[in-house]
């Protein structure tokens, strides 16, 4: 194996493009290296997935990475996250699109940025309550390190959970969250990772037994479901991120959806409705619906962009620690 390269690049002044990573290089993460190519405020200078990295200071044109098999990106090395930590300093900004089928490994990857010294901007699509709390749990030593953090930044959690925080002023008191959600996709292949942790939340099945699935196993239990996957009270972050932000205890936000692994269409709107009381006595709720044609891609990557435009500012301003997607409005990326 080659020797690797590690680049020396000076940090953007303000106003300049900033310079982005994505860890992670499968259905999410090509989708962010698509869209990160059509914004003039960030561009992409590193990806990695399991078995390879690619950095390149002069930007990376998405092209280069079509029909790259898993652990086919760049360079091969068995510690892709180990090279991209050699190479932070020249990373502005971080959007962790990672696999999260243990709830300790993307906080045991972050631990590592942090401990290495990494100073800049940190954003994940982390579904699951539990990874979130680790996250949160890690405040301090990501405060001490210089790193400003967005935890939860995706469609749900993320651009759902924060349409709740607005909606939340309507009224006095926040009786209940209900998130519903509908994703189509028309190869499940193309977003392995995700349809893995979705299926980890259906009755009979757990993170492990998820993780320890082969392919075959997946497709043979999507052929039993006809490709239909409903899930119902799912342990999804929105609950954690809102009860932080002070708008609703956990216990009162609901998450579930239906998701159709043979079709691109959404089999159901995507909803997030919210019911509360106001300052006179009513009973009401708003509800904050998807366009049907946006993907789930454009609803991950889009906001998350736009948290990681929010983090660069708060970073800017010598403002460090873990917030949750509820805390901050994201940025609109140019």
């Amino acid at each position: 194996m080659k020797q690797e390269q590690i680049l020396e690049l000076k940090k953007p002044i303000k106003n300049q493009t900033a310079n982005i990573a994505v860890l992670g290089a499968g259905g999410i993460g090509m989708a962010a290296a698509k869209m990160i190519a059509g914004k003039k405020e960030m561009k992409l200078v590193a990806i990695a997935d399991k078995g390879g990295y690619l950095v390149d200071s002069e930007g990376i044109d998405p092209r280069r990475l079509l029909d790259k098999k898993p652990g086919d990106v760049g360079e091969k090395t068995d510690d892709a996250i180990g090279a991209m930590i050699r190479n932070s300093d020249a990373f502005d900004g971080i959007f962790i699109a990672l696999p999260n089928l243990t709830n300790e490994f993307i906080p045991e990857v972050v631990s590592r940025f942090a401990g290495h010294g990494y100073n800049g901007v940190m954003v994940d699509a982390l579904k699951r309550s539990k990874a979130v709390e680790m996250i949160f749990g890690l405040d301090e030593i990501i405060k001490d390190a210089g790193i400003t953090y967005i935890t939860g930044a995706g469609a749900t959690p993320g651009l759902l959970t924060c349409a709740a925080a607005l909606a939340a002023n309507s009224f006095m008191e926040v009786t209940g969250v209900d998130i519903n959600f509908g994703v189509g996709v028309a190869n499940w292949e193309s977003y392995r990772a995700t349809i893995r942790e979705d299926i980890a939340h259906l009755e009979g099945f757990n993170l492990k037994k998820a993780a320890e699935m082969t392919c075959a196993d997946i497709k043979e239990e999507l052929d039993n479901r006809k490709g239909i996957l409903h899930l119902h009270n799912m342990e999804h972050a929105d609950d954690v991120i809102l009860e932080r932000a002070g708008i609703v205890s956990r216990e009162k936000v609901k998450v579930g959806g239906v998701v159709d692994t043979r079709n691109p269409g959404k089999p159901i709107s995507t909803t997030m409705t919210l019911t509360g009381r106001t300052f006179d006595g009513a009973v009401s709720s708003h509800r904050f619906i998807l366009g049907d044609e946006t993907t789930m891609a454009a609803n991950v990557v889009g906001p998350a962009l736009g948290w990681m435009k929010a983090g660069l500012e708060f970073h800017s301003r010598g403002i460090y620690g873990v917030f949750g997607s509820a805390e901050i409005m994201p940025r609109f990326v140019q």
